[in-house]
């Protein structure tokens, strides 16, 4: 199984990016979310930097009914 990078549905504040950037590296979204803040702080990168991912990163797709099937198999 392939991780790809996606906006999370669910944990979303704003647009959802840093909790789908925690759950990519495996971390939790609230350290995502405070490292985007400082970096917002020193110098506005952050900002520009989270509005570049809420523009390109797409949305984490819904569910289908196999892959629902498949996790209750398991």
């Amino acid at each position: 199984m392939t991780k790809k990078l996606y906006k999370s549905r669910t944990d979303v504040k704003l647009d959802g990016v840093c909790a789908g950037l925690a759950k990519y590296i495996g971390v939790d979204p609230t350290v995502v979310r405070l490292a985007w803040v400082v970096f917002s702080l020193i110098g506005g990168s952050g900002l520009i930097a989270y509005i570049v991912c809420a523009v390109l990163m797409p949305r984490e797709p819904k569910e289908t009914e196999q892959d629902d099937y498949e996790s209750r198999e398991n």
